[in-house]
């Protein structure tokens, strides 16, 4: 989610040479809601599983504390969803409003939200199933690596790449 200040003109993610722009945040927004269209399609996936889990003669047998874990991972996923879709809507809405550079800016700030509840609810789901499967002493320190790992990967790198990028060394 490209929320990144505008290059200077001239530079390769620019754009094109002569592009305005008006028509860099429309290139920007349709990259993003592209991006995004590949993360819902995952969430989706996560949601249906999840749902289907409370249906599984198993689940009667989780702990108390297994099962409100459940809610809550649920509860992640389907507010990540919305929230990840939310671009879409704006886009939709605002489709012909002229102030894109505005509307890419709280767009990819809601998608930089989208992404840390999907990673919460996905470090959730895998806490939940390793709980069931090894134990709540083995699925919490794995959990939270999977977590750290999201972090970095979807947080700490982009904004370090940005920073030596912008760094005029």
């Amino acid at each position: 989610m490209d929320d990144a200040p505008t290059p200077p003109a001239g530079s390769p993610a620019d754009g094109a040479p002569g592009e305005s722009p008006q028509a860099r945040a429309n290139r920007r927004l349709t990259e993003m809601l592209q991006e995004l269209r590949v993360l819902q399609t995952g969430v989706q996936i996560v949601f249906a599983f999840l749902l289907g889990v409370a249906f599984t003669p198993r689940f009667a047998g989780l702990h108390d504390a297994e099962q409100d874990l459940y809610v809550v991972v649920l509860l992640l996923t389907v507010v990540a969803a919305a929230v990840l879709a939310t671009p879409v809507a704006l886009h939709r809405a605002l489709l012909h409003h002229p102030d894109r550079p505005r509307i890419l800016e709280v767009s990819a700030r809601i998608a930089q939200i989208g992404l840390v509840l999907l990673a919460a609810a996905l470090s959730g789901a895998v806490l939940l199933v390793l709980a069931v499967v090894l134990g709540a002493a083995a699925a919490v320190p794995i959990a939270a690596a999977v977590g750290l790992i999201f972090t970095g990967l979807w947080f700490v790198l982009p904004w370090s790449v940005r920073r030596r990028l912008s760094d005029p060394r």
